[in-house]
């Protein structure tokens, strides 16, 4: 599997690739929440489930990538980290008193901060629901993401970001959400193609998302329980 820069990106782009020890910031909703769009095609139950599924499945590659050298999950559940370090995200604590803002880019920003503490570091902020994603492909990203400054690779919809990194001692504030992919680019983010690395590319919200990730094959959190599911259904 290769990936490569996109087009455009100017004397940036022509920068040698270099040795990176990347740290991954990976931010993961509770499962109690998490994939509320994966209902009514499944149980409640099976919602949690595959939430908690995704994130260590994601987690596990970005474990077993050679050019990651820490993994910060965060989030609210210590449970998910799963062998990464664990960072409570904003306003865990659950003090109704609290100001704090809560939601997916504060969980990143934290993460960010907390990385590069008291070191610059190369830093990449990868989505928590990526079941298919192997180390190989986590690689190939940050192999072709250190020749820039800020990067990104888009989703397989088109218009979201999977991944966004940032080379030490740069500015990051990545924007994921939807829409996010036009507004990376627009920030001069270099955009890498990863057309063949679909469990990159391919974030699961739904059951057609989930059919199209077990078709190129997922990780064994993922697989496991839909094994489970498929037997449990069996024998209903």
């Amino acid at each position: 599997m290769t990936l490569s820069d996109g087009a455009g990106f100017g004397t940036d782009a022509a920068r040698p690739p270099r040795p990176a020890e990347w740290t991954v910031v990976i931010p993961v909703k509770a499962p109690a929440t998490g994939k509320s769009r994966l209902l009514p095609a499944v149980t409640d139950a099976a919602r949690a489930a595959f939430a908690r599924a995704f994130a260590l499945d994601t987690i596990a590659a970005a474990l077993a990538a050679r050019s990651v050298g820490r993994v910060i999950v965060v989030g609210d559940d210590p449970d998910l980290a799963d062998g990464a370090e664990f960072l409570a995200e904003p306003g865990a604590d659950g003090n109704p008193g609290s100001a704090v803002e809560r939601g997916l880019l504060p969980a990143i920003r934290h993460g960010i901060a907390h990385a590069r503490a008291g070191v610059p570091v190369a830093v990449a902020v990868l989505l928590g629901d990526l079941p298919a994603l192997t180390p190989e492909e986590l690689d190939a990203a940050l192999a072709a993401a250190a020749r820039h400054s800020l990067a990104f690779v888009r989703d397989a919809d088109g218009t979201g970001t999977t991944l966004a990194t940032a080379a030490a001692g740069v500015a990051f504030d990545p924007q994921f959400g939807p829409g996010s992919a036009a507004r990376h680019a627009a920030a001069g983010f270099a955009e890498l193609e990863a057309s063949d690395a679909p469990g990159l590319t391919r974030d699961v919200d739904t059951v057609d998302g989930l059919e199209t990730v077990l078709h190129h094959g997922v990780g064994d959190h993922t697989a496991d329980l839909v094994a489970h599911l498929a037997d449990r259904k069996g024998t209903a």
